[in-house]
């Protein structure tokens, strides 16, 4: 079996940001952004996906923003490279999970055709350190560039953090299972024979 590591850096005026991911590792992070709830979602991110995940973020321009959006479009980014051809992998799968009164559930389909449908129903302007529209645009930017389907649904919940808590392990569960290997599968799993 091929290795399914990457590593990606992404130089800008804005940001400096560098990830490493193993898709077969177990859980094992790093995780440097300066930003405490970003990352505390990407410690759980690696954590239930079962991926070795290091990241060092540094902002260049001193805007939160730009190094929240970098951040998660380089881990994306990075996870996509270590798919590679997508060879042996289960391709689709689902996670519904729940952290306390929340619960948030996952779909994904690892096909090389980006679209996503995200809902988290965020009421509060700001969650931990970091404003509603920049934790929504964390994932945004993620699931485009895991260059997959995915819906991501939070169905309920009072409390905001546990509402995006429950978001990220459903999809860190859904992607672990996706693109684990299936012993069944002997090459792409697509009847047209390419992702």
């Amino acid at each position: 079996m091929a290795s399914r590591k990457a590593s990606i850096k992404r130089n800008t005026k804005e940001t400096s940001v560098s990830v490493y991911v193993n898709l077969d590792g177990f859980g094992k992070t790093s995780i440097k952004t300066g930003i405490n709830f970003l990352d505390h979602l990407i410690v759980s991110f690696g954590k239930h996906g079962m991926m070795d995940l290091k990241v060092d973020a540094k902002s260049n321009d001193g805007i939160e923003h730009h190094l929240i959006e970098d951040t998660a479009i380089t881990i994306g980014q990075a996870i996509d490279k270590a798919l590679g051809a997508r060879r042996g992998i289960t391709r689709f799968s689902y996670a519904s999970v729940p952290m306390d009164e929340s619960l948030a559930e996952a779909s994904i389909d690892l096909v090389k055709r980006p679209f996503w449908k995200l809902t988290l129903s965020i009421k509060r302007s700001k969650i931990e350190d970091v404003s509603k529209e920049d934790l929504e645009h964390f994932f945004q930017s993620l699931l485009q560039n895991l260059n997959s389907c995915i819906h991501l649904t939070v169905k309920y919940g009072d409390n905001d953090h546990h509402k995006v808590e429950a978001a990220i392990k459903s999809l860190a569960v859904a992607l672990r299972n996706a693109s684990g290997l299936d012993k069944k599968q002997k090459g792409i799993p697509s009847t047209k024979g390419s992702m």
